[in-house]
């Protein structure tokens, strides 16, 4: 039986401890780092942990000691799963619903921090997942803590997921191994009839029959109009003869998320289509070639745009020209024109060629590791432009 590619348990402990350290040095009492089922990483990061229904949080002192905090619902279930074993209950984390839970005794912060080590009224208390944290959590911590200092926090996260480490790389190389597993059986069976949702299922039956947790994304199929969506989902549209459709799967391995994303054409690729397709193609090949350690984040976005004006393309210019990934598909940092960093050695990211047209788009999409002398794509290559037989 195959080994299953994994992060080792003391990964995590190794993570909180570099997190607490950081807690210590930005002046603050704890951290406190929130997420929800949708971006579970600024929690599972730390714990394994990935809630269901609920919200959760971790806590984090200065002084090493952690602490997750899930909703009424999720004690067993956190307790089987996070390698973190503090655990507590907190009315702040439960569902959306917003149940009473009458006869329930719930911990508080309070309880969470004297916990951990963290003393005192007049605290600074930073959150992480700042976006995905919600207001009854933060009436919570205000209720419990009148005098506490609440701030901002989500970069002592951010700058430790930045650099991959080996374990991290490898759960992404499965991940793009068994979404090129799904791609290929998508490709043999689409034709013109089946719904965008059927491909979806061939999608689904592969990623789970090779080894995913989940999917990494909801998977995208979409035909024509749909395409010149940056963010959509399949719908029950059947796919027809002459539609360009857009490939973007993807599967989960450990919570790292890569994906492969390629426009398909159901017929031979003509016209305008043929045209934005390949121009499309050519942006995504000259992205790679500028990705090196120590290259200027910001001086890529710029040349990129450029390539737009000059192609006299801008209107097809959404964003660009790569994106951060890992434990979420679309992870900070972004590659902008006004970013602020170099890329390093182990940053990962989703080189991510968008063009969007007035009635169909496409993109062009893989995982890339930033090495010293250049990169390593994280998949097979992609470019072939595919024509579907009808």
């Amino acid at each position: 039986m195959k080994k299953r590619v994994m992060i080792p348990e003391q990964e995590y402990f190794d993570r909180i401890a570099k997190a607490a350290k950081l807690v210590g040095e930005a002046g603050l009492d704890v951290l406190v780092s929130n997420c929800t089922e949708a971006d579970y990483s600024f929690v599972r990061y730390f714990t394994n942990f990935w809630p269901l229904f609920e919200t959760a949080g971790v806590a984090i002192a200065p002084n090493g000691k952690a602490a997750l905090m899930v909703g009424p619902e999720s004690e067993k279930y956190a307790a089987d799963r996070s390698v973190l074993k503090d655990i507590f209950a907190l009315l702040e984390y439960r569902e959306s619903a917003d149940p009473a839970y009458p006869e329930y005794k719930p911990s508080t912060f309070k309880d969470v921090f004297k916990h951990i080590g963290v003393k005192g009224e007049k605290l600074r208390i930073g959150i992480a997942g700042y976006l995905v944290s919600n207001p009854i959590q933060l009436e919570g911590l205000r209720a419990n803590f009148p005098n506490a200092e609440i701030v901002r926090a989500d970069d002592i996260v951010r700058q430790l997921r930045v650099i991959k480490s080996e374990n991290e790389i490898a759960c992404m190389r499965e991940g793009f191994r068994i979404v090129e597993l799904a791609t290929k059986d998508v490709l043999n069976a689409i034709q013109p009839g089946m719904t965008e949702l059927q491909m979806v299922g061939v999608a689904q039956k592969a990623i789970y029959e090779h080894g995913a947790e989940y999917e990494g994304l909801p998977m995208y199929v979409f035909s024509e109009k749909s395409t010149s969506h940056a963010i959509s989902r399949s719908t029950y549209r059947e796919i027809s003869k002459g539609d360009i459709v857009q490939l973007n799967l993807s599967a989960k391995i450990e919570g790292y998320s890569p994906s492969i994303g390629m426009p398909i054409s159901m017929g031979p690729l003509t016209g305008e289509k043929r045209e934005l397709v390949e121009f499309g193609l050519d942006m995504h090949k000259w992205t790679y070639k500028q990705l090196r350690a120590g290259v200027e984040a910001s001086q890529v976005a710029k040349d990129y745009i450029q390539r737009f004006k000059d192609a006299g393309r801008e209107k097809n210019f959404v964003y660009g020209p790569c994106h951060g990934t890992g434990m979420i598909e679309v992870e900070a940092p972004w590659m902008e024109t006004s970013s602020t960093y170099k890329l390093e050695p182990n940053m990962t990211f989703q080189v991510d060629t968008f063009a969007s047209g007035s009635t169909y788009g496409l993109r062009w999409e893989t995982g890339v590791r930033i090495t010293e002398g250049g990169h390593e794509v994280l998949s097979s290559p992609i470019g072939e432009i595919h024509e579907i037989s009808c």
